[in-house]
């Protein structure tokens, strides 16, 4: 009938065994999975264990009425859709109205028809199942805006977007962190030579490098073009080195086969770092490895350059 691959999880609340009952019998079969609940109170423990698509809970009871019940689900479950169906004897219109601006999406009164709660059910496993599509989709859309799509590495907006919370971090617990610019050597050549195709296996070959040698804490980033990006937290200078000049060397020991011809490509790199209570921006980060990573070119190339010692900061 949907998306929904395992039975639908459905979370029943009432203080009334005789309710819970009828509700159990309407919903009989493998379509559903149904956890029930004797208040509200229950009901929220169990909201949270089981993250049901479907509740249906009763208006009035002891404790945590459905009325709170499905405020409360709102409030403290934003990440969550469920589909909430408010059961009462009352039909006055006004009563209606109040439990859908509590946050219910569906009203029925008692006593219920079997077939109408299924039906109700159903609806509201569709718009969950359109929920989660949604859901999905945006996430989807928020990794591709987040992820270089030539190298699957995150891009400069991901880089933006952890940046600052790591040099703050830095700054406040006093440890090092490390910018360290790449760009590889003559890259122009490959492309005039063999083609962008042949540049694009380069690029993509040098991210995977890259993305091998770095830890889960920190990040690296393709900038655009031939430039990338590493981020390098809690790491001395020696240790920092050490990483960079393994990528250097691997990059540099592989071979590119196009037609007839076998070729390797190098990479220079610039280093900048701080060990501070007061961190610099990214952009000043980059700009001082930038120039290092200048000076690196200059310097003959397939090198690694630390910015200035004066710039070091302690680190």
């Amino acid at each position: 009938m949907d998306a929904f691959s395992q039975p639908v999880k459905i979370l029943a609340v009432d203080d009334s065994a005789v309710s819970r009952k009828l509700v159990e019998h309407s919903l009989l079969g493998d379509r559903y999975s149904v956890v029930f609940a004797k208040d509200g109170r229950e009901a929220l423990e169990l909201f949270a264990e089981h993250r049901p698509a479907v509740v249906i809970t009763d208006w009035d009871m002891p404790d945590i009425g459905g009325l709170e019940l499905c405020k409360r689900i709102r409030r403290e479950f934003q990440g969550s859709y469920s589909h909430l169906i408010l059961l009462s004897g009352n039909t006055d219109k006004e009563h209606v109205v109040e439990g859908l601006a509590a946050g219910a999406d569906d009203y029925l009164t008692k006593p219920f028809h079997a077939g109408e709660l299924v039906a109700r059910v159903e609806v509201g496993c569709r718009i969950v199942e359109l929920h989660r599509q949604i859901q999905a989709k945006n996430r989807l859309l928020e990794e591709m805006a987040l992820t270089d799509s030539l190298t699957s590495l995150p891009n400069r907006r991901a880089l933006d977007v952890w940046a600052p919370r790591q040099l703050s971090a830095a700054g406040r617990h006093g440890f090092p962190v490390w910018v360290v610019l790449a760009d590889l050597d003559l890259f122009k050549k490959v492309n005039d030579a063999f083609g962008h195709d042949a540049g694009d296996t380069v690029l993509k070959s040098f991210a995977q490098i890259l993305a091998a040698n770095t830890r889960q804490s920190d990040i690296c980033a393709r900038l655009g073009g031939e430039e990338f990006l590493l981020m390098i937290t809690h790491a001395d200078k020696k240790n920092t080195k050490m990483v960079v000049e393994r990528i250097r060397q691997q990059f540099e020991n592989k071979k590119f086969t196009f037609g007839n011809s076998t070729i390797t490509v190098t990479a220079s790199f610039g280093i900048a770092g701080f060990c501070v209570t007061k961190p610099p921006d990214l952009n000043a980060l980059v700009c001082r490895a930038d120039a290092a990573l200048y000076a690196a070119k200059n310097n003959g190339r397939n090198r690694i350059e630390f910015e200035l010692a004066p710039r070091e900061t302690g680190v």
